[in-house]
C-alpha cells in the first residue's frame, strides 16, 4: 500500500476560492494520518506560492480564514510545499516561506510513477 500522497495543483483557478479548500484540507488530513504529503503548485495555481496572493483569497466569502491560513495549517501538519520551476517565470520568485523546494516536470512525473505514491490532481 502506498504511504505517500502527492497533490498536484495545476488546474485549480486561484480566482475561484471554492476550488482551493479541498486540496489543502485533504493534504492536512493525510499528514495528520501520518502519510508523507507534498503539494506541488504549478501553472495558474502556482500563483498561490507568491507572497500576498493566498492572503487575499477566501475559500468561502465572509470567512475569516484565508487560503494562506489553509496553507499554513497544512504546513504545520507536516505537508511539504513545492513549486514547479516554470511557474517562477509566470509569477515571480517572491515566494511564501512554506515553499520548501523548486522542482521540475521530471520530478513530478517520476514521483507520480512511483508505486509508493498516490497522486491527486486539482
Amino acid at each position: 500500500m502506498a504511504d505517500k500522497l502527492m497533490i498536484v495543483m495545476v488546474n485549480t483557478d486561484p480566482k475561484n476560492g471554492a476550488e482551493l479548500g479541498a486540496p489543502f484540507f485533504q493534504a492536512t488530513v493525510a499528514a495528520a494520518m501520518e502519510y508523507e504529503v507534498e503539494v506541488i503548485l504549478t501553472a495558474g495555481a502556482g500563483a498561490l506560492a507568491v507572497k500576498g496572493v493566498a492572503e487575499k483569497l477566501r475559500v468561502k466569502e465572509g470567512s475569516p480564514k484565508t487560503v494562506y491560513d489553509f496553507i499554513k495549517d497544512a504546513h504545520e501538519a507536516g505537508v511539504k510545499f513545492k513549486v514547479c520551476t516554470p511557474t517562477l517565470d509566470l509569477w515571480g520568485e517572491d515566494l511564501i516561506p512554506e515553499i520548501e523546494e523548486t522542482v521540475g516536470g521530471a520530478y513530478v512525473i517520476s514521483r507520480a510513477m512511483d508505486d509508493d505514491v498516490v497522486t491527486f490532481t486539482y
